[in-house]
């Protein structure tokens, strides 16, 4: 999913704590990453390891214009794990991971900047 944002549009609308809470983002490593080629835009099919509370869990991406499939295996990234499970062509996309687009509408993946456990859960 890739929505192109202006960054100077106004926030969305208020949301209360309780509701934020309820969306499980979570701190995983990219184990495998592999060429989709049955997607209608570009896009990697990834394998993650959110550890052992999560555990591994399978998405499709669209960062063919930023990453390469070498660049991917090792990278930490974060994703939404408690949203349902969505057919993506042949992929169960099981995880939302988290991207902003850059000045080129290209999606860069948000990651930690320092060392944390996989699993780690946004607070």
């Amino acid at each position: 999913m890739h929505y192109t944002q202006d960054p100077a549009t106004p926030p969305a609308a208020t949301v209360s704590f309780d509701d934020f809470m309820k969306v499980d983002i979570r701190v995983g490593t990219i184990i495998a990453a592999d060429p989709f080629p049955e997607a209608r835009k570009p896009a990697y099919k990834l394998t993650i390891d959110f550890g052992a509370g999560v555990g591994v869990r399978k998405s499709s991406a669209q960062i063919t214009g930023r990453y390469t499939l070498e660049q991917l295996p090792g990278k930490r990234v974060l994703g939404i794990v408690n949203f349902p499970p969505r057919q993506v062509g042949p992929v169960r996309s099981e995880v939302l991971v988290l991207g902003l687009a850059d000045a080129d509408d290209q999606t860069v993946l948000v990651t930690p900047e320092l060392d944390v456990p996989n699993g780690a859960r946004l607070t």
